[in-house]
């Protein structure tokens, strides 16, 4: 006989349930006493701590303690770079870090305002500089934006957009006018080869071995840009100096101040040396390395720094408008130029002389400017009346 698969099954009994007891061990008693010490330390803990938090004055007060890494304290404050803070030569580092176009009231307490217009040397109306436009392309484009740019962002990194093109306008201002270089980057690296011959202070203290920051750079470079293109900032006039508000030069009093913007003071030449004449705004090219000079302390190099002082610059002008007055000539507006004097009477062979001389190119015989010949007198007048 076979059986099926479900009879087997329920043929097979049941299995009993597993049934057992398991003694308490000393072991086991010790570790569920310390479990129940543990439960009443907490709620005796939590009966202490409720109280004292609830409490006014108490721990709310002192939240502060709670913070993660005190991270709402205010950061600590960022101390400039050594290169980066205001030098005694001119015209001095423009890395501080409060100039703003808004700045708290109080700040240049007692300087002119960079609002108001440029005073001019005779009360008339300011002079402004012409437009230079370096429009070279390849090596003269490249490396006179590199220089420029260099000399906005070193000098005024952290000001306003006017203290930037104001910057650009004086070294545009330096190219023009005669005593200084006429590139770029020969104007903004003049006196590099002494270490205290610079004229931007920059090219000399080191600044340029720290990196640039790249937002501020391509901010300085767009600047640089447009005044290569061009662009002609009006409020700087015919600067061609100027200092941080933090120091005094000695030159300062002796030089035609013309406004304050953001951290920096900017002047302009006395006398025949700052008039407008004296500036010439044509760029032939020719730019130099976009790098500071070799070094050099020969008696030559020392010469040459000691030319640039604006002093004596200005004093030389002023003592070659009086040479030129003593020999005849006077100044015009920007310069030197001879009187209009009547020109010598021409001396004539004796041939000349028997056919009239002077006579013979006086043109007396020329038909008058207004004269009009009969046949065209009556030009563009009406052959027929029009209501006729």
């Amino acid at each position: 006989m076979t059986l099926s698969l479900s009879q087997i099954c329920l043929d097979e009994q049941r299995p009993r349930d597993f049934v057992a007891r398991i003694g308490w061990t000393r072991a086991g008693r010790w570790y569920a006493a310390g479990q129940r010490r543990a439960r009443l330390a907490l709620v005796v803990l939590g009966a202490i701590a409720l109280p004292a938090f609830a409490a006014p004055g108490g721990w709310a007060d002192d939240w502060d303690a709670f913070s993660i890494g005190n991270a709402d304290a205010a950061a600590a404050p960022v101390e400039p770079m050594p290169f980066e803070r205001a030098g005694d030569s001119f015209p001095g580092s423009a890395f501080y870090y409060l100039q703003f176009e808004s700045r708290e009231p109080g700040f240049g307490e007692g300087i002119h305002s960079d609002a108001g217009a440029a005073p001019s040397l005779d009360g008339g109306p300011a002079p402004v500089a012409r437009s230079l436009r370096i429009d070279n392309s390849g090596v003269d484009r490249t490396r006179a934006e590199q220089c420029m740019t260099a000399a906005i962002y070193y000098e005024a990194a952290s000001e306003p957009d006017a203290g930037q093109r104001a910057v650009a306008q004086v070294v545009l201002n330096r190219v023009a006018h005669p005593a200084y270089p006429k590139t770029v980057c020969g104007v903004v690296f003049q006196g590099s080869e002494r270490s205290t011959g610079c004229q931007f202070s920059f090219a000399c203290d080191g600044a340029t071995a720290r990196r640039p920051n790249r937002l501020f750079w391509e901010r300085a470079a767009l600047v640089a840009r447009q005044a290569l293109a061009g662009y002609v900032y009006a409020p700087a006039g015919l600067a061609t100096h100027y200092h941080t508000v933090a120091v005094h030069p000695y030159w300062a009093p002796s030089l035609h101040y013309l406004l304050t913007i953001g951290a920096h003071r900017f002047y302009s030449f006395n006398g025949p040396a700052g008039q407008p004449a004296t500036f010439r705004y044509a760029y032939l090219g020719g730019e130099p390395l976009p790098a500071p000079h070799r070094h050099d302390d020969t008696a030559a190099a020392v010469a040459a720094s000691e030319a640039l002082d604006p002093l004596a610059i200005q004093r030389a002008y002023e003592e070659g408008l009086q040479r030129a007055r003593a020999a005849g000539l006077v100044a015009n507006p920007g310069g030197l130029a001879p009187t209009a004097a009547a020109p010598p009477a021409p001396a004539y062979t004796a041939e000349l002389k028997e056919r009239g001389g002077e006579t013979l190119y006086r043109g007396d015989n020329l038909p008058g400017g207004n004269d009009v010949r009969d046949e065209y007198r009556n030009s563009g007048a009406w052959i027929a009346s029009p209501t006729s």
